[in-house]
């Protein structure tokens, strides 16, 4: 088993998500509000862990851009849940590097008065497993 069907049963044990549903429609895409920032948009990231093609995914911005708001899952026909795929990615990559994309400490640094509380919370669990 080569170091890519290994990522791709991680990431679809973790997700939980079956990507052969998806039947390419694009809904999910049209509905992200990130997807202007998105080099990889939500029925790429499904396309591309279905294919097994992961490493390009480990290494995009893609992965942070996601605001895993689930307006994709909430859009989908077929419940493939393309978020919960996003998230499973970016576990992996926190896995294999060994790190977090926020620390704590850098907290201080990226606090301004518009920010919600909300923002931090969410910034701290999604970037830190």
């Amino acid at each position: 088993m080569t170091h890519s069907d290994r990522l791709k049963e991680q990431i679809l044990r973790t997700s939980g998500v079956n990507p052969l549903k998806c039947m390419r429609c694009g809904k999910c895409s049209a509905t992200c509000p990130s997807y202007d920032e998105m080099e990889y948009h939500p029925h790429q990231f499904v396309y591309m862990v279905e294919t097994g093609d992961i490493e390009p995914l480990m290494k995009s911005e893609s992965l942070y851009k996601c605001l895993t708001c689930f307006a994709c899952v909430d859009r989908c026909p077929r419940s493939v849940e393309p978020a919960k795929l996003v998230e499973a990615v970016r576990l992996a990559v926190i896995r294999e590097k060994g790190g977090n994309r926020l620390h704590t400490d850098d907290i201080p640094a990226k606090l301004d008065d518009d920010m919600p509380q909300q923002a931090l919370v969410s910034a701290l669990r999604k970037y830190s497993k």
